[in-house]
């Protein structure tokens, strides 16, 4: 209950103890899902510095039981992991760079009322996002236009997203057409009004969008198995993970399948296991996304506000 005197509002004692109660039980209950989310991460993190054969054992939580960076070494090693890393940062870089350019070009020309033909286009771009001829004429086009084999089949077609279209065009509808006209009445070209007002006004639906880009080319490892399976110089870091973890699994198997005959019992201490080898590359793979993320959380947070102010 509030009550005033002196035309000072006071809390009742009943109301200041609820409000303190419902704090706390905020604190708590963000606190318990900051820990179940956070947790899995840190418990692979742990794993990952563990030594290979005490973490079959089990019971490695919290902390490493037996500190190695052998885990890390041996893949590091026993792999081309360099190589593939820069495949794989060139991939999601120009992919990044790429999608967005192209697909902001195609947002800003049908956003405009002008262009008689927008619907028709528009049509077109969601189509495709809805209708996908399978897999197998999609191989087909690729052999057809000689991509596979190359590393710009991880390229070309991610260069135009339907789904991207949709988000950066509805933003720049929210950019006030008064500064477009201002422009042509100056004599500036489109093109010009593109890069000078578009790209830096869309800096937040960009920021994001290249985010979803750069990740999901990070991630991919099936398109390397399709069309460049048989080119080792062309592995993506996370084909050559999925490789090495399939590898390390046959060789725990066979080991497993030799101790059971009781031909060799030390067999299975080996070095690594697969536990720790998906551990370490879980890492390997996720550390470059979490570094480049801070950098593009402020724009998150503009973006949620960016289109509430309109002419």
């Amino acid at each position: 209950m509030k009550m005033r005197f002196g035309g000072k509002l006071y809390l009742s004692k009943q109301s200041l103890l609820g409000e303190i109660g419902f704090s706390l039980y905020k604190a708590v209950t963000l606190t318990f899902i900051v820990l179940v989310t956070l947790y899995p991460f840190w418990n692979t993190v742990v794993i990952s510095f563990n030594q290979a054969v005490d973490t079959t054992r089990g019971g490695v939580y919290l902390w490493p039981r037996i500190w190695t960076f052998q885990n890390y070494k041996s893949i590091w090693v026993t792999s081309n992991i360099p190589h593939a890393l820069f495949i794989s940062v060139a991939r999601a870089v120009i992919s990044a760079v790429l999608n967005l350019f192209l697909t902001t070009m195609v947002a800003y020309a049908l956003s405009r009322k002008e262009f008689v033909l927008r619907k028709p286009f528009t049509l077109i771009v969601l189509l495709s996002m809805y209708v996908n001829a399978g897999l197998f004429p999609n191989y087909f086009l690729i052999r057809n236009l000689h991509l596979n084999g190359t590393f710009w089949v991880y390229v070309i077609p991610t260069m135009i997203s339907a789904f991207n279209f949709i988000v950066i065009r509805t933003f720049i509808k929210t950019i006030p057409e008064s500064l477009f006209e201002s422009a042509r009445i100056d004599g500036t070209s489109e093109f010009r009004i593109f890069l000078s007002f578009v790209l830096p006004l869309s800096k937040p639906v960009l920021a994001t969008v290249a985010l979803f880009v750069a990740v999901g080319a990070w991630n991919a490892w099936f398109d390397t198995l399709l069309y460049n399976s048989a080119k080792p110089e062309l592995f993506t870091l996370q084909y050559q993970l999925m490789a090495l973890l399939q590898q390390s699994m046959n060789q725990s198997k066979s080991a497993a399948d030799i101790n059971s005959a009781g031909m060799a019992a030390n067999i299975i201490a080996s070095t690594v296991t697969p536990m720790s080898i998906r551990a370490a590359g879980t890492i390997i793979a996720t550390v470059p996304i979490l570094i480049v993320y801070p950098f593009l959380q402020k724009y998150f947070v503009v973006g949620m506000n960016v289109g509430s102010i309109k002419e």
